[in-house]
């Protein structure tokens, strides 16, 4: 008789009453969140959150790698594998004029990953694609009205659900892929105001919603070296699709006489279907892994948003918005080293120590220039007393952005936690 382990129950249940609310209740206080979808996510998450996020050629036979569904085809036969966790970032943005301290926790996301055959794999799980979160209001002094008020905010959340698989065709490779369904609403507004109560105030409100499915492809060629050593090349592509997104708008002008005030619609535009082409996107990956010992992870990453258009045309015109969205490339790099991984008497000695780096070009140019980050990570993984589970916890210092023309610079510490549930799949009783 078959019987499946009480983390398989806990997952399922998690995943059915989790999906929709989690998903959509991301926090960020970011004025970068302002321009296109929002503050995009990176793709390392778990363990390799502390190596930089690099994880394209990374294979590990107890850990979910999401970023490459090639990956999964590497899990214990009889592996039933959870994986989520959450994050806090203390945000201390400065400008040229001013300066603020935010904080920001979010659930951040949680996949499954179990075995089919020798040779396939599967997984599953729920992200956060994109997040936009900003209040911004500024004074501008005009000649023969006075003070001018603009005020500007929006909200919401993207999220990317995945299910893969991959396969085995002969030994060292692993091809496989990943079904998405991008889905989420982001909400934007905009008031421009007066001193005088003579004056009207205008006010707009623009939504957007997602919903549509993507394909991520995924390879990677696992060659040993020596005894227990391996390289591991891994590649991920994803073309150029084409979103469905349906997008609404509303504007009016508002007028105040004698303390009541009359309302004028200016542009009303209900919620319609169009496309929104996302980019295509490459990354290409090398891992050193000496088993139970030592690994080194390199990654390189690029976008070409450029190319990206919204409802049919491009979102900004760099020579009246001063914004455009260019092409997004990002370098990781990262380690994870085991002293002892069988020690019985030191339990530090099994403990594994990360650390790693990554430096990001984002798909934002303010003000001519393209919008960067440089950050450190550390961390570690702690094991489970007899059990091949694991709580990863990362720690991220990180520089965002620039104070020059006007713009913003981001200093930020960002902790994470992820706990990694490793069960058996499908077990045979002795006894029925």
């Amino acid at each position: 008789m078959l019987k499946i382990n009480n983390a398989l129950s806990v997952a399922i249940v998690l995943i059915f009453c989790g999906l929709s609310g989690i998903a959509q209740n991301n926090n960020t206080t970011s004025p970068f969140s302002r321009y296109g979808l929002g503050d995009l996510h990176q793709y390392g998450y778990g363990r390799t959150a502390a190596m930089g996020g690099a994880s394209l050629g990374s294979r590990h036979s107890v850990q979910i790698n999401s970023a490459n569904p090639a990956s999964y085809d590497a899990n214990d036969s009889l592996s039933f594998i959870f994986d989520f966790g959450i994050d806090g970032t203390y945000s201390k943005y400065k400008s040229s004029t001013g300066k603020m301290n935010a904080n920001d926790v979010n659930f951040r996301y949680f996949s499954l990953s179990w075995p089919v055959t020798k040779w396939l794999g599967a997984g599953m799980g729920i992200q956060p694609f994109s997040d936009m979160g900003y209040e911004v209001a500024f004074t501008e002094a005009v000649t023969g009205v006075g003070n001018v008020y603009h005020s500007y905010s929006g909200d919401g959340t993207n999220s990317k659900a995945f299910f893969g698989a991959s396969i085995s065709p002969f030994k060292g490779l692993s091809v496989g892929a990943n079904l998405n369904y991008i889905f989420g609403r982001i909400t934007q507004n905009t008031g421009i105001g007066f001193d005088s109560a003579d004056l009207f105030y205008i006010s707009k409100v623009e939504g957007t919603r997602l919903r549509d499915f993507t394909l991520t492809y995924g390879l990677q060629y696992d060659q040993e070296i020596k005894k227990n050593q391996y390289l591991t090349l891994g590649v991920t592509f994803e073309k150029q699709s084409d979103v469905t997104a349906l997008h609404r708008l509303y504007s009016q002008k508002i007028i105040t006489v004698s303390s009541s005030s009359l309302s004028d619609t200016l542009e009303f535009i209900p919620e319609s279907k169009g496309i929104i082409k996302l980019p295509s996107t490459f990354g290409i990956g090398l891992s050193y892994n000496k088993v139970n010992k030592l690994e080194v992870n390199v990654d390189y990453y690029h976008a070409a948003w450029s190319k990206a258009t919204f409802f049919g045309e491009k979102l900004y015109n760099p020579a009246t918005d001063n914004v455009d969205l260019v092409d997004q490339s990002r370098i990781s790099a990262g380690f994870e080293y085991i002293p002892n991984a069988f020690s019985i008497r030191n339990y530090f000695s099994r403990v594994r120590y990360r650390a790693g780096l990554h430096h990001e070009s984002s798909y934002l140019k303010l003000n001519n220039h393209q919008i960067k980050e440089f950050g450190v990570s550390f961390g570690a993984g702690f094991p489970f007393p007899k059990s091949k589970s694991t709580a990863n916890f990362a720690l991220e210092f990180g520089k965002q952005g620039t104070t020059k023309d006007n713009l913003v610079r981001n200093n930020y510490t960002k902790f994470s936690l992820y706990l990694n549930l490793y069960d058996y799949w499908f077990v045979k009783r002795k006894f029925d």
